[in-house]
């Protein structure tokens, strides 16, 4: 079992999950990896003790991870440890067809406890947006299970500005619990969440949870431009992610963030952690691993502070790349700065 040393000696803080009670480890462990095609339960045992044993007490899954299977899996792992850890993971509203709002969320609540041997889901998340479902039916209830002891806080994936501020309203006006986090795609060369979401997260008290923060392993190094992908990675098994970051501007990007990591002692995967958490509305950086050499390479991330200097220098390498555009700010410069008038209306209620 890996001990402490192997992360450099590197205990991980814990961060306030938004406005939550909820205090997560900066690296939280991700399920996408357990159960088919990728860890069968024994391989998911060995990475979640391995985890604990390092400090780690947040990990994220689904109902449909691993064929269905991460949860039970996850669940049997932590038969024995289960108050050490907090567990997030998500229903869908996908195919309701006569199904309602509700029924579903309830139902796939009880059937997330069952997999995973609980009685309560710390953090619970809803998947996917659906255009057809109403803010209004999904957080009432949702609150019915926090009012009910079973979740205790909720949250939000894949959910732009708009939809955020919707939900943040519709709870206010209903007194429902609301959503204190939001799970979305953000790393160092997908930074979109930073014009808007960030903001939103700043302003209402949310901590956003950066999925595939490593780019699906892209920011480990281990892809070449014009080489075929390594043998047994994510890339060779035809994986979506990698075909999505295999691009000339990554490449070049990626090459020089290596060697600023490189001048520091560092590997370009520990530039990644380090650089999300640099920002403190990132809750935990969750990252799917197969072994727990990459779990303990990712918590030596987390051990990395960056200097306002390191920051200011990536992200000069970052906007010779791509630019990071603002939406409120006009293509011939940004607006002077306006004082809001008193007859303003006020933001919804952030409860």
């Amino acid at each position: 079992m890996l001990g402490p040393d192997t992360a450099r000696d590197v205990a991980p803080h814990r961060r306030r999950l938004g406005s939550s009670e909820l205090l997560v480890s900066a690296v939280g462990l991700g399920g996408n990896t357990f159960g088919p095609p990728r860890l069968d339960e024994s391989a998911t045992k060995r990475v979640v003790d391995a985890a604990l044993d390092l400090g780690v007490n947040f990990v994220d899954t689904a109902n449909i991870y691993g064929q269905g299977h991460s949860e039970q899996f996850l669940g049997r792992a932590l038969a024995r440890r289960r108050d050490e850890v907090l567990i997030a993971t998500k229903f869908n509203l996908l195919d309701l067809g006569t199904e309602s709002v509700g029924d579903r969320i309830r139902a796939q609540a009880e059937g997330s406890l069952r997999q995973l041997g609980t009685d309560r889901i710390d953090l619970y998340q809803l998947h996917l947006p659906d255009p057809g479902a109403r803010a209004e039916d999904i957080l009432t209830a949702l609150d019915g299970l926090v009012t009910a002891g079973k979740v205790r806080a909720l949250g939000a994936c894949n959910y732009s500005a708009w939809r955020l501020a919707e939900a943040a309203h519709v709870a206010g006006a209903l007194g429902t619990a609301r959503f204190v986090s939001v799970q979305n795609y953000h790393h160092l060369l997908a930074r979109q969440a930073v014009t808007e979401v960030l903001p939103f997260c700043a302003e209402y008290g949310l901590g956003l949870l950066p999925y595939h923060p490593l780019g699906g392993g892209f920011l480990t190094g281990k892809y070449r431009s014009g080489e075929p992908p390594p043998p047994g990675s994510r890339g060779a098994a035809g994986s979506g992610i990698i075909k999505v970051m295999d691009t000339e501007r990554n490449h070049r990007a990626l090459a020089e963030l290596t060697a600023f990591a490189r001048e520091r002692g560092r590997s370009i995967g520990e530039l990644a952690i380090a650089w999300l958490l640099a920002n403190p509305l990132i809750g935990s950086v969750i990252a799917g691993v197969s072994t727990p050499e990459q779990l303990a390479a990712n918590m030596a991330g987390a051990g990395w502070q960056l200097s306002e200097e390191d920051l200011d220098e990536v992200t000069a390498v970052l906007d010779r790349h791509d630019e990071l555009i603002d939406p409120e700010r006009p293509p011939y410069g940004r607006p002077p700065t306006l004082t809001p008038s008193p007859a303003a209306p006020s933001r919804p209620s952030a409860r």
